[in-house]
């Protein structure tokens, strides 16, 4: 019915596309978390593995489990643990990410009495203010982790604009802010960590800041965040349903909840099982998105129910049956995603559990 089938081929692309802008001694951590932004945590990080990727990274500690659970073997990071599940990370062997005194202190406490230093990772904030230690506080870190029973594995930051054209402004501020993080780390000679800033798109505007290690996550599936660069990668993933009803309704007939669209005319109308529930939300009825049926683009119209859509069709020649393409190579989740003013990143991870994932060679 609805699937999203994902290409191991254009994966590896991605992944080697995004490695051949490293230099051969820059990690890349490959971001797995939620579901892999939406195609599949546990698949995409096996063909990562085999790919040889230096690092896994996951949002929260249920996310690497699930991959634990699975065999995957690689170091996996976390980047929002919470206190509640420090123990299950321990369990599963995971590396936290330490972004506040509060999670220094309870995860010190944790690890204090074991025989070998736990791994940990240290985050910053140069001005995303979402999470992160204060540069200010980089000399409180360096002085206890050289009492602690924790070793620095990495120190990072994030860019609030990775993506904005050059100069940025801000972007400067936060890279001169974590270089001068950087250099107080560096005097410690008690922990050698590796330090990274970038994200995907900073791999494309920022390579000469690629240090020690870079993190991506969209890029891997497909998108990088300005029309050149994704030019470079290849979408993972295309979103297929088929079209379950056809109905011929006359002029001044309406469609959906809430009379949500009156025909302009006698209309052919498609209605195909997808809706919010698997991810197509709300905002793309209305006849801002659109799908693709061939090579012909069709709006949806109406509403977008929960388990339904439905699309004007009166000028393609269609039937039931047949297979209609949400995206992929007819137009990608970022052109869909623009529709309706979000983001490909909006779109990929909403997809449902009801959409059956398809993993191509």
């Amino acid at each position: 019915m609805n699937q999203l089938r994902i290409s191991a081929k254009a994966l590896a692309h991605n992944f080697w596309a995004l490695k051949s802008r490293l230099s051969p001694s820059t990690k890349l951590i490959a971001v797995v978390k939620a579901n892999a932004y939406g195609h599949g945590a546990v698949a995409v990080a096996k063909q990562l593995e085999a790919l040889q990727t230096d690092y896994l990274a996951v949002a929260y500690v249920a996310e690497g489990q699930e991959l634990r659970e699975a065999g995957i073997q690689l170091p996996i990071m976390v980047f929002y643990p919470q206190k509640a599940h420090f123990k299950t990370l321990i369990d599963y062997r995971l590396e936290p990410v330490l972004y506040s005194k509060q999670t220094w202190h309870a995860f010190s406490e944790l690890v204090q009495s074991m025989t070998e230093k736990y791994p940990v990772h240290i985050k910053y904030n140069t001005g995303l203010n979402r999470i992160g230690f204060l540069p200010e506080e980089a000399n409180w870190v360096i002085a206890n982790a050289a009492k602690s029973n924790m070793s620095l594995i990495s120190v990072y930051s994030h860019l609030i604009e990775s993506e904005g054209p050059r100069p940025h402004r801000t972007s400067d501020k936060q890279i001169n802010t974590f270089l001068e993080i950087k250099a107080l780390h560096e005097k410690d000679t008690e922990q050698s960590p590796w330090f990274h800033l970038l994200n995907t798109s900073g791999v494309y505007n920022y390579p000469e800041q690629q240090l020690d290690a870079v993190r991506c996550g969209i890029g891997l599936y497909g998108f990088a965040n300005h029309p050149e660069w994704d030019q470079s990668l290849q979408p993972i993933a295309t979103l297929e349903s088929v079209i379950s009803q056809i109905h011929h309704i006359q002029k001044g007939e309406t469609v959906g909840y809430d009379q949500g669209w009156v025909a302009p005319k006698d209309s052919v109308i498609a209605t195909l099982p997808l809706g919010h529930a698997d991810g197509i939300g709300r905002h793309f009825g209305k006849q801002k998105g659109t799908v693709c049926i061939g090579a012909t683009k069709v709006p949806i119209v109406g509403n977008v129910c929960m388990d339904m859509l439905m699309i004007d069709v009166s000028n393609c020649k269609c039937q039931v049956g047949d297979t209609v393409q949400i995206f992929g190579n007819q137009q990608s989740a970022a052109t869909l995603a623009r529709q309706s003013e979000t983001i490909s990143y909006e779109l990929l991870t909403g997809i449902g559990s009801r959409v059956f994932r398809i993993w191509e060679p």
